[in-house]
């Protein structure tokens, strides 16, 4: 039966950083302030990102978040107070209707209604609007959004109603975290409660791999969205704050999107059948090739050193099995484990007869005594 030596051999090894393919310049976008970021939260590009600007509905990302912690989605809500009198982009509610909490949520989210974001911080808020908006202010405090203030729980333009592009980028990521909101910002259209429902995000349907969040226009804000995208398994995220046009707005994302993803590639960590290490054998002056049963070629940030270590025993004990299972090699970004592949045995080794004990002791024995005889020449 083998065993394992108890030494195991632990290398470490910087690998040289995958070169990165596409140019390290953003495009040129046309908006007051513009952030890149991973779904991680780094932030690749920033432009303008901690000025403090209108947000429009992009202010509907507090309203939810504080929506999906504080009530349950299948709730009922009565719609009372000022939200059927609230205009602009509407849900048309009508006072005493009664909807679920995720119906209004789909409708502030998808389609953007003022009404329904009224009628959920009403509810919130006990019947006082006002009461909602403190937590509004409260939560953001918490999150350590420095550059945000809510006057209202809807968006529209008032007077110290503002937030920038890095706070929002924090509160989408909070606000994604949840399987509830996530669902919603996805939704390209459909019927809720008995009603059309209208998305505003268009590049749910012109850019691949869309999957939200939520956009934003006013007169003062101008054209807005946080938008997020997967490829591959990563995450992209960009804010746009102060879009000329709706337009504008969409191809600037969709530029930014392109040069997040551009950050990113497969890079080949681990080859199969490469030897990433060696294990003596007792009595024999040969050593075992341990190779990677498998290769990996995740998809990487490019242009930043990774780490690669490996596991395996100095020492083997035969028998051993070619493609036995011996160690592990692992590869790291940062602390983050990115690939991780079985190191095999290359080569079948028998258990040695007693013969080839006695013949390898043997060979010893003369090995030693060359030695010292050679010792004690004086030639």
């Amino acid at each position: 039966m083998r065993r394992l030596a108890l030494l195991l051999l632990l290398a470490a090894l910087v690998l040289a950083a995958p070169s990165v393919s596409r140019a390290d310049d953003p495009p040129t976008t046309h908006a007051r302030a513009v952030l890149v970021a991973t779904g991680s939260g780094e932030i690749l590009y920033e432009r303008g990102a901690d000025r403090r600007l209108p947000m429009a509905s992009i202010t509907k990302l507090m309203t939810a978040l504080l929506t999906i912690e504080r009530t349950k989605p299948d709730k009922i809500v009565t719609v009372r107070g000022p939200a059927p009198s609230i205009g602009e982009s509407t849900f048309n509610l009508r006072p005493g209707e009664r909807l679920r909490v995720r119906e209004l949520l789909t409708a502030a989210l998808v389609q953007s209604a003022n009404d329904a974001a009224y009628a959920l911080a009403s509810y919130l808020g006990r019947g006082k609007v006002g009461t909602f908006v403190r937590l509004m202010n409260k939560r953001a405090a918490e999150l350590g959004l420095r550059h945000t203030h809510y006057v209202r729980p809807d968006g529209l333009d008032a007077p110290g109603h503002y937030s920038s592009a890095r706070d929002i980028l924090v509160l989408a990521r909070k606000d994604m975290e949840y399987p509830v909101f996530r669902r919603i910002v996805r939704r390209r259209g459909g019927v809720v409660a008995g009603r059309q429902l209208y998305a505003w995000n268009d590049l749910l349907k012109t850019y691949p791999g869309a999957v939200g969040v939520k956009t934003g226009h006013t007169d003062l804000a101008e054209w807005c969205e946080v938008a997020a995208a997967e490829r591959n398994g990563v995450t992209i995220y960009a804010v746009v704050l102060g879009s000329p046009s709706r337009a504008r707005r969409n191809a600037d994302l969709a530029h930014l999107l392109d040069w997040g993803f551009g950050h990113y590639g497969p890079v080949e960590l681990i080859v199969p059948g490469r030897t990433y290490a060696t294990a003596e054998i007792p009595l024999s002056d040969s050593r075992v090739p341990l190779v990677a049963a498998r290769g990996a070629s995740p998809v990487v940030r490019l242009g930043r050193p990774l780490v690669e270590r490996v596991a395996a025993p100095g020492r083997l004990e035969p028998p051993i099995a070619r493609g036995q299972r011996v160690g592990e090699i692992r590869v790291y970004d940062g602390t983050r484990l990115i690939a991780r592949r079985r190191l095999v045995a290359a080569v079948a080794v028998e258990e040695p007869t007693l013969g080839h004990r006695l013949g390898w002791y043997a060979g010893r024995a003369l090995d030693e005594a060359a030695d010292m005889l050679a010792s004690l020449s004086p030639f």
